[in-house]
């Protein structure tokens, strides 16, 4: 692309012009670094794996297991944290949804507008099933012993 540039240039045939002072910058990408849910449903769903994580390193509990659960908890509040530090970045002007506006309108996926209800089962069913998982393991695991 740029050899035909050149070559237009060099004959002769392209106007090369400054930049108008006047004009804005303008960038070609617009970032938006916002993901469209309330911060509400992502603490939930760290309450969740946070939460699964408690049941199982109390029910096992067993110095052997304290590093293995620490790195846990690290990689999920990194897993976390960095996109929410991401989405406080320069230059991001989107705000998340409020959960008002969330049950109001929904949001938007790839597939079609979902309504909050079935936005919010989709994000949570992981948590919730991390979650009867670990108390199922407890309990299986208290009668046993």
């Amino acid at each position: 692309m740029s050899h035909i540039v050149h070559d237009l240039i060099a004959r002769g045939d392209a106007r090369v012009v400054d930049h108008p002072a006047e004009a804005p910058v303008r960038h070609q990408v617009e970032a938006d670094r916002n993901f469209g849910l309330p911060t509400a449903l992502y603490g939930a769903t760290v309450a969740g794996y946070l939460g699964f994580l408690l049941v199982v390193g109390t029910a096992f509990a067993n110095p052997v297991l304290a590093i293995p659960m620490a790195i846990f908890v690290v990689f999920i509040i990194a897993g976390f944290g960095v996109p929410a530090l991401w989405t406080r970045l320069a230059g991001n002007t989107s705000e998340p949804q409020t959960l008002g506006e969330f049950e109001a309108c929904g949001i938007q996926t790839n597939t079609g507008r979902l309504a909050a209800k079935d936005a919010t089962i989709q994000v949570l069913i992981l948590p919730a099933l991390l979650v009867c998982w670990g108390l199922a393991v407890a309990v299986i695991a208290a009668v046993v012993r």
